[in-house]
């Protein structure tokens, strides 16, 4: 890669950064993405960033059809590669943008995997124990559960963001958006009760600090911790499979839907800011009503 490719890379990355406050995830892939591109460049002896035509980007976008990429994968690539150039444009390295008439592949359509309340309910009993550990573990599962929001913004929780007058949470989202959360009976006890006893045994030889979740040892629990837990916690409640985050977060939306909850106000509460990434849950649960109509009708 010359210097001036890698000197434009640093800039935009440091803007999706700083200004756009993009997650570390997002951050990587997008830097993948566009260091692929590049190594399209000097194969088709492209050195310069202005010189890359429409023509190019369709030939790019060829490419990667070939090359056997997701739907998924080949609309993040175009989408990265849209907002590099756009970044571009704003600082007049450029004066075109190839990839702003390309048209994106549609993502397919996956319905998210979600726990039937039966499977809830033995992933709660696991849970079940006298142990900080136990304690620890149900209050994170019925956290997670109750509430809907994603890992990263779990393990972030302070002390001081839980409000038990009102049994509300205040998380720090995506694009650092700030959006209060509701947390039910169950997770309000479980919760209570992990603070007030398992939190403080667990924190006697940690340095004092105000993370709601810890580990053994007592310092805060990341994400990866997280991920290890709730794994664990399937595997003793002899669920197939493995425990994806995630699947915590479909199953709060499924469920609230299943049982007749406002679809705008599951987006609100997912944090979504469009309402089309909401909507997927919709599918879930006609996909539950199908099985269950299957299941259960004489003439089905």
């Amino acid at each position: 890669m010359n210097e001036v490719l890698e000197n434009c890379l640093v800039s935009y990355i440091e803007y999706i950064q700083i200004e756009k406050n993009y997650s570390e995830y997002t951050i990587k892939f997008y830097r993948q993405d566009i260091e692929h591109f590049f190594m399209f460049m000097i194969e088709q002896g492209i050195s310069d960033l202005q010189k890359v035509e429409y023509f190019d980007a369709r030939l790019y976008l060829t490419q990667l059809y070939s090359s056997k990429y997701k739907r998924a994968s080949l609309a993040r690539k175009i989408s990265s590669l849209r907002s590099f150039y756009k970044f571009l444009m704003r600082e007049k390295i450029v004066v075109e943008n190839p990839f702003a008439l390309l048209i994106q592949p549609k993502k397919e359509l996956r319905i998210p995997k979600f726990f039937y309340q039966e499977e809830m309910e033995k992933l709660f009993q696991v849970c079940d124990g006298p142990s900080p550990l136990d304690k620890r573990n149900k209050a994170l599962l019925e956290i997670l559960y109750s509430t809907g929001i994603r890992v990263s913004e779990c393990a972030n929780i302070q002390l001081k963001d839980i409000d038990f007058d009102f049994d509300a949470i205040l998380v720090n989202g995506k694009g650092n958006k700030e959006r209060i959360v509701l947390f039910g009976s169950f997770a309000r006890v479980a919760l209570h009760d992990y603070i007030k006893t398992a939190r403080n045994q667990l924190m006697q030889t940690a340095a004092p600090h105000h993370q709601l979740f810890v580990n053994y040892k007592g310092t805060p629990l990341t994400v990866r911790g997280i991920r290890h837990i709730l794994n664990s916690v399937i595997e003793k409640a002899a669920l197939t499979g493995k425990m994806h985050p995630h699947m915590l977060r479909h199953t709060f939306a499924t469920h609230l839907l299943d049982n007749g909850a406002d679809i705008r106000t599951v987006q609100e509460l997912l944090g979504h800011e469009y309402l089309s990434s909401t909507q997927v849950y919709t599918h879930v649960t006609k996909e539950h009503l199908r099985k269950t109509y299957i299941a259960h009708h004489p003439r089905a």
